[in-house]
């Protein structure tokens, strides 16, 4: 099939990307999203979201005018849902955007066109969710309309590179269907793509994001075994990795974002009888961010009163995305042990959390500081000169949950550094 126009739902950090890279390929795009805020900043030429490479891109679809930005889906050849799908209480999934976006879609849905669902979802739910509300436009999914599930697979920070280098995974509710998304995604994919059903590649995934947090949660608990056993985790896992077939992962403060801490849910929501490992794995991960609070509370002889100067909020290093963060998550609970948190976040300088002070800059963040915690390995907060941080903050008394310092170097500038995985 030959595709000229396409309606994006959902200008997050994959829709976003994704209607851009299709508009800078020549396609007619219309990119939707119900917030009001995000479209006003969008049709003013801003950007609400941090990706290096994304502005540039943004604004040479937007001068193309091959994209457009709206609050309301129009008719198109193709649609791309890509909405967040974030848990409720009790670990489940909220598929609530997803329904919203499919029931918009639904008046503009014309025989023969294509609908795919890029957002991670449990198992079944392009079948079982999305079809029925897509079928309320009269046509029925397959014999009208083509239905595909298509995952993002794509790395903060690398986003607009890996859109169009990685392979791409196609599920269709049919064969016709796999084939359609595959002509779509071909216009700019240079990866292989490969065709197989909607649930296989829902459940892929799934399963790619939990193989990762599974590994994480062995590593976070060899950090705390080799906190018991006075070992230094961090050289321990270098010498084991020694083993030609052994890759341990790297511990740290939790596990964030919105896909490895999220999607392993899914899974265990759908079938808890069979997912006692995938359940306990997450247990483990959801836990760290405690280990990390009672760290800083041993290292300061007490959190109350306290002034803690946390370095980094985000998820992972260099992104902005704050979604799920553990950092966030000790941030919220030392603030909740009475410590005084004043939190830097150099790609999020107007986060908002209650009980935490935002920095403006680093050494607003230092300054009357009674302890340091480095939470995000930045590369701006990695790269500090201890002697220059020394000279900034009264604090002597510093705690790396992600190995970012040299410990030589900062207790010869006169810190007492804790990490997290060392024993004494």
């Amino acid at each position: 099939m030959t595709f000229t126009n396409l309606c994006v739902l959902g200008l997050g950090y994959i829709g976003l990307p994704t209607a851009s890279t299709f508009a800078t390929h020549g396609m007619h795009v219309v990119g939707v999203d119900v917030n009001p805020r995000v479209v006003e900043t969008l049709q003013n030429g801003g950007l609400h979201i941090h990706e290096p490479g994304l502005r540039t891109l943004v604004q040479a679809a937007l001068k193309s005018g091959n994209l457009s930005i709206s609050t309301e889906p129009e008719e198109a050849e193709a649609f791309i849902i890509a909405v967040p799908t974030p848990f409720k209480e009790g670990k489940r999934a909220d598929l609530s955007y997803v329904i919203s976006a499919s029931e918009a879609i639904a008046p503009y849905l014309r025989e023969g066109n294509l609908v795919v669902l890029e957002s991670t979802s449990p198992p079944r739910t392009t079948m079982d969710v999305v079809a029925p509300i897509l079928e309320r436009s009269g046509l029925k999914a397959g014999d009208d309309f083509h239905l595909a599930y298509s995952p993002e697979r794509v790395l903060p920070g690398q986003i607009l590179r890996e859109l169009i280098d990685n392979a791409r995974v196609i599920g269709g509710i049919d064969r016709a269907s796999s084939e359609a998304g595959r002509d779509l995604y071909a216009t700019f994919v240079r990866g292989e793509i490969i065709c197989t059903t909607a649930t296989t590649a829902e459940m892929v995934k799934l399963m790619e994001n939990t193989y990762r947090d599974v590994n994480i949660a062995i590593a976070n608990e060899f950090s705390r075994l080799a906190a018991r056993f006075g070992v230094d985790v961090w050289e321990a896992i270098e010498l084991a990795n020694r083993h030609p077939r052994v890759d341990i992962l790297r511990p740290g403060p939790g596990v964030g974002g919105h896909c490895i801490s999220v999607d392993p849910w899914f899974l265990v929501e759908a079938a808890p009888d069979l997912t006692p490992l995938i359940a306990t794995s997450r247990q483990v991960n959801d836990d760290q961010p405690q280990v990390v609070v009672d760290l800083l509370q041993e290292a300061l002889g007490g959190l109350d009163g306290k002034r803690i100067a946390v370095l980094g909020l985000a998820y992972k290093p260099d992104v902005d995305d704050l979604r799920e963060s553990p950092a966030v998550e000790i941030a919220c609970r030392l603030a909740e042990r009475g410590a005084e948190v004043i939190a830097y976040e150099p790609y999020k300088l107007d986060a908002e959390f209650p009980g935490i002070s935002m920095a403006q800059s680093l050494d607003a963040a230092l300054g009357g500081a009674d302890g340091l915690a480095l939470l995000v390995a930045h590369t701006p907060l990695r790269n500090l000169a201890p002697e220059e941080v020394a000279a900034k903050t009264k604090a002597r008394i510093a705690v790396d949950a992600v190995n970012g310092w040299d410990p030589v170097a900062w207790e010869q500038a006169g810190f007492r550094l804790t990490r997290l995985g060392v024993g004494i």
